[in-house]
């Protein structure tokens, strides 16, 4: 990973008469932390669907329902909590003729419905994508990967982040004559965000093939420490 830092080194202000003037030491330094760590998701999130098309819009909406009544009833069967599935997209909209002379005639309407689904154990991704088609689900949409402990992890890495801050900051001082005092400001420079890195899985057995990959979660701290005279 790239690393970026700047080290600012504040201009001096006179304190006293001309006579008296004296400069003090830089105000400060400033530098950049930045720390990630890897790990295997543990949930996922699919979503899943069925796609009718008929005639008229009734005819459209109920061949729809039927379908996704059924796949609703394939993931309450297979054991799935009713709160890890909802559904996220509903829709029915009319289908046009081309006509390049005037306004297009509705030849028929397309209806369709998403769930999403929840899965608390990512081994069961495969197996719920084989479950969601033999229920005769045909739209299959993203899936998701997800770290259920992520904000301890990436607390860990904030830890971290402000140590490698340090280093970075004692370099200077070093270099400068000076010694590191205390803090006087940290920040975190944007959303920590999981970054998805992939990584092959193994195969599960005959399902659908699953690449679940690994989560990197990154943080970057921006640290200003007080400097004094070197011992």
């Amino acid at each position: 990973m790239k690393h970026s830092f700047a080290v600012v080194l504040a201009a001096a202000t006179l304190l006293a008469a001309p006579a008296l003037a004296q400069t003090t030491l830089p105000a400060a330094i400033s530098v950049s932390g930045e720390a990630t760590v890897s790990v295997a998701p543990d949930q996922a999130q699919i979503e899943g669907g069925v796609t009718s098309d008929a005639k008229t819009a009734r005819e459209a909406s109920d061949a729809n329902n039927a379908a996704m009544g059924k796949v609703l009833l394939a993931l309450k069967g297979a054991g799935i909590d009713e709160k890890d599935y909802q559904t996220s997209r509903l829709s029915l909209q009319p289908q046009y003729a081309p006509n390049r002379s005037g306004p297009s005639p509705v030849v028929g309407y397309h209806a369709s419905n998403r769930v999403t689904v929840r899965i608390r154990d990512v081994t069961k991704v495969a197996n719920t994508i084989d479950l969601l088609v033999g229920a005769g689900a045909n739209d299959i949409g993203g899936i998701n990967f997800m770290v259920s402990q992520a904000s301890k992890l990436l607390d860990d890495a904030r830890e971290k982040a402000i140590a490698d801050a340090r280093r970075k900051a004692e370099i200077y001082a070093k270099a400068s004559g000076v010694t590191l005092g205390e803090p006087l400001s940290i920040s975190e420079e944007g959303g920590s965000v999981p970054v998805f890195r992939g990584k092959m899985a193994a195969p599960m057995a005959t399902a659908a093939p699953v690449a679940q990959g690994e989560e990197t979660l990154s943080v970057t701290v921006s640290v200003s420490w007080a400097i004094k005279a070197a011992q």
